[in-house]
C-alpha cells in the first residue's frame, strides 16, 4: 500500500508542558499533535520530532513528520488540526515530502537561542520565557568564554544521560556558531549546531554563566571538554529561557 509523507512545522509555548516526548500521565506536545491528528485522520498516527524538547522549553518552529496512507488536503488538516489543539500549540505548515525525508536524520543543523533578563526588576511578562540571573555578571567574559565552544568536540561533559542516547552513540558535535545579541534588557545567545545533546545548550550556558560570574575561570572550559564528565561542569540554566528556532535541512 503506498503511503505518503508528510512535514509538520510547530510552534508551541513549552510554560505547561512536560517536554515534547510522550511520558506516562503528563502533559507532552507530542501526545497532544498526535490525539488529535489520529481523531481528523480516523486512525493512530506516530510523529517523529527533529530533537525532543524538555519540559517548559519551547519553539518557534519545532519539525515533525508522519505518514499516512492517502493525500491529504493540507489547508483543510491545519485548520482541522489548529481548531482542536490548546491555543499555546499551532501547526503553522502540513507539507508533502519525499518518502525518505526524516525530522530527525535529515536535519543538517539546528538554532537554539537562550533568554538572559538583565534588568533590575523581573518583567512579568517575560518570566515565562526568559532567566534572571540573581548575579551580576561580565558580557565580554561571556563572549570570550562562548568562543571556547566553537568547532568540533565531543561534548560528552555537557550532556545529561551521558551513556545514553544520542550522548552514548555519537556524543561528538559541531558547534557553528554562539551569537550574542543585546536587545533592550535581554542578552540573547544564538548557537547553531549540526546536533545537540540532551540537555547541552541549557549546561552550555549554566558554564558560561558562571565563567561570566568568576565562579569559573576562563580556562577551565577546555579542562571540562576535554574530561568528557558531566560532573565537571556547571548546573544546566533553567528551561524556559530556551527556544528551538529552526531545523535546517
Amino acid at each position: 500500500m503506498k503511503e505518503y509523507k508528510y512535514k509538520m512545522q510547530i510552534s508551541y509555548d513549552g510554560t505547561n508542558y512536560f517536554g515534547w516526548q510522550i511520558q506516562k500521565n503528563k502533559l507532552t506536545i507530542q501526545e497532544a499533535i498526535q490525539k488529535n491528528l489520529s481523531k481528523i485522520l480516523g486512525e493512530d498516527i506516530k510523529i517523529i520530532a527533529a530533537g525532543r524538547t524538555d519540559a517548559k522549553v519551547h519553539a518557534l518552529e519545532q519539525v515533525a513528520h508522519f505518514s499516512y496512507t492517502k493525500k491529504l488536503d493540507l489547508k483543510k488538516v491545519i485548520f482541522s488540526l489548529n481548531s482542536l489543539l490548546p491555543l499555546d500549540i499551532r501547526i503553522k505548515n502540513i507539507t508533502q515530502v519525499d518518502t525518505n525525508f526524516h525530522a530527525r536524520f535529515s536535519a543538517k543543523s539546528k538554532i537554539y537561542s537562550y533568554h538572559i533578563f538583565v534588568g533590575n526588576v523581573e518583567d512579568p511578562f517575560s518570566r515565562m520565557y526568559s532567566y534572571k540571573p540573581n548575579y551580576k555578571f561580565d558580557l565580554d567574559l561571556l563572549k570570550k568564554a562562548s568562543k571556547r565552544f566553537l568547532g568540533t568536540h565531543n561534548f560528552s561533559s555537557f550532556a545529561n544521560k551521558q551513556y545514553t542516547g544520542s550522548a552514548a552513540n555519537n556524543p561528538i558535535k559541531t558547534i557553528k556558531r554562539i551569537d550574542i545579541k543585546k536587545r533592550k534588557n535581554e542578552i540573547i545567545l544564538e548557537f547553531e549546531a549540526d546536533g545537540f545533546l540532551y540537555k547541552m545548550v541549557r549546561n552550555i550556558v549554566g558554564t558560561l554563566l558562571d565563567v561570566a560570574n568568576e565562579k569559573l575561570p576562563l580556562d577551565m572550559i577546555e579542562k571540562i571538554i576535554k574530561a568528557k564528565d558531566r560532573k565537571k561542569a556547571s548546573k544546566p540554566a533553567e528551561p524556559q529561557g530556551l527556544f528551538l528556532v529552526k531545523v535546517l535541512y
